[in-house]
This record gives C-alpha cells, structure tokens and sequence, in this order.
C-alpha cells in the first residue's frame, strides 16, 4: 500500500544507462507482487508449471533480472522479515484480497472474463513458497539477496544509506521515509501503461531525498510526520480530513509531533512515537554483498526441469548477458 505522496513529490526521468555498473537495492516483495499480479492469463489465471505451482513471479524475476544486468545494472534483492506487530494494514489488506478472491470465482462461473482478470489481481497474495522459489533461482543466477529482520523497504534505505547501494528501487514512497537517499520508482518500465480505460506514459524515475526535502520546505522528520497524518501501514487511513497538500501546509505551520497532532483524534492502538521512531531506527541486519557467476546448469535445471520454463528462451537470455559482457564470465560484477 505504501504513503501516498504523489501529489506532492515528483521524480526527474533517469535513463537506465546512468546505473551502469551501480548497486541498487530492489525490493523484492515489491516486484515479486507485481509480477503475481500482472503475469496472467485472460481469465486472471496466474502462470502455473505442470505441477500446478505457480510461476509468474519466477518469469517476471528472471527476465527483469537479465534486463538490469544488459543494463549493467547490479541488482541486490531484499527480502522482507517479520512485519512489526503494530502493522495494521495486514488484517486490512487479508480482507481486501479474500473478498477479490470470491468475486474471482464468481466472475469466472459467469464467465466473465474482464471482470475476472480485476479481481484476481487484487486477490494478489506472496506466499512462503514464493519467497523461497524466488531466493533459488536467484541464487543460480549468481544475484545476491538479504534477507531483511523487518521492512525491506527499510532494509533497503540502510543500503543506500551506508553507500552499499546507489539508489533503492521500490514503487514505495516510504522508502524515502526509512531514509533512502535515493528513490528509483518504475526500474524496467517504460512506455504506456493501462490505468483503467486510459493508457498513460511511464518511465523510469529518481527521486532524491534532499532535493524533495528542501522543494517542500521540510526536514525528513517533519516529511515521516506528513506520511502519518496521510496514513502508513502502521495507521492506514491517517488522520480523517487530510490528504497530502493539507498535511504538509500544517507541519510547515507546526514543525515539531507534540504541536502536529495537539488536538487532532489519534485512534490507533499503535501510539505516533512508536511509528515515528521505527521510520527513524527500523531493525537492520548485518550483510554481505557478493556477485557471482550465473550458473547455466543450475538455471535450467530449476527453470526449465523444475519449472517447465523453455529451455530455448532460458538459455538465450543467458547467453545475451554473457554476450554483453565481452567477457568470458560475469567477474567483474564482483565488488
């Protein structure tokens, strides 16, 4: 779900080919939802593997994957851990994604398959089996990943912070609020996008943290004080009456938490220190970057005999980046 801050914040357009060679840190439950949700068959179906497991997360990391290494991008995926226990849009986004599982089923028995293709997608969920299907085949891929203690955003923003990653990519604006300094949203998508009956333009954008700070006339305190009077995933729906614009106008009038919210109903059972401080100090874990080698075997052997993938269109993306490389192994991707 994410703050919603786009009224406010706008990225400037970055060209993929300014990433060569830099670290980025990738959310991964992110795409991996984004990959469920949009990898599907007319009918909302997701990709499934003979076995009836599915396998759109699979497509989507694999070949999203080979495209930022093409690219000479070098990716980290971070995974997320346990969310904290004050996370109140769990309870909320498991309904959301029940009921858009039954109107699934039903739209399907009426066949309707226009219908259906919408509500499987908000049924959208990440499994157990997901997360760790993922970790494998990025592990033969020869990609690091971390597995983060809580928020991968967070995660994520620790990265970028401690000069281990250039930028985090995340559709997410609470990155930014973890500390990210640097923000790519849209990473490998460019062009038209369908957004109900309309198609809009969308391409890759940064966003830094400083520069949006200092064009609102905000600290990064006062801009996590803005995303809670929204609303975040600790306190969903935010305080009744304020959207972006008018959060904003009263932080720049009231600068400091005690004078924000003095007055203003607070009805959360998660107290507004206790969200401020884990956007300020979230949990991190101690890490370590390492980039290996696709191993061509190992691949196939999950994609293609595991998974049913073609094992023509597997090893061509392989050979591409090997290719590409101009090298005869992927070493210089060590750091």
């Amino acid at each position: 779900m994410g703050i919603q801050l786009t009224q406010l914040v706008e990225g400037d357009f970055v060209d993929t080919q300014s990433l060569f060679d830099r670290v980025v840190a990738i959310d991964a439950f992110n795409w991996i939802y984004q990959f469920l949700s949009t990898i599907r068959q007319p009918d909302g179906t997701p990709l499934k593997d003979s076995k009836d497991r599915v396998t759109s997360h699979l497509s989507g990391l694999y070949y999203r994957t080979i495209k930022l290494i093409e690219a000479g991008i070098r990716p980290v995926y971070v995974f997320d851990g346990k969310p904290p226990e004050f996370k109140q849009v769990i309870a909320q986004r498991r309904d959301v994604r029940a009921e858009a599982l039954r109107e699934w089923q039903k739209a399907l028995e009426e066949k309707d398959y226009v219908a259906a293709s919408k509500f499987a997608k908000r049924s959208t969920q990440i499994t157990q089996d997901h997360i760790e299907s993922s970790k494998t085949l990025l592990e033969t891929m020869g990609v690091p990943f971390i597995q983060a203690p809580s928020e991968g955003e967070a995660m994520c923003a620790t990265l970028v912070q401690n000069k281990d990653a250039y930028c985090a990519a995340s559709q997410d604006y609470d990155t930014l609020l973890f500390g990210a300094t640097r923000l790519i949203r849209n990473l490998s998508i460019s062009g038209k996008k369908k957004r109900g009956s309309d198609y809009i333009y969308v391409n890759p954008e940064m966003l830094v943290l400083e520069n949006l700070t200092e064009k609102l006339g905000i600290n990064r305190d006062q801009l996590i004080l803005v995303g809670m009077l929204i609303g975040t995933d600790f306190n969903p729906g935010g305080i009744p009456g304020y959207g972006p614009k008018k959060a904003l106008d009263l932080v720049k009038e009231k600068k400091t938490m005690s004078r924000v919210l003095e007055g203003l109903p607070w009805e959360f059972s998660v107290s507004p220190e206790q969200i401020f401080e884990f956007f300020k100090n979230p949990p991190t874990v101690d890490y370590d970057i390492k980039f290996d080698e696709p191993d061509e075997d190992k691949v196939k052997a999950f994609m293609c005999d595991e998974h049913d993938f073609s094992e023509e269109r597997i090893g061509n993306a392989l050979k591409r980046i090997k290719e590409k490389s101009n090298q005869k192994s992927l070493s210089r991707w060590a750091k």
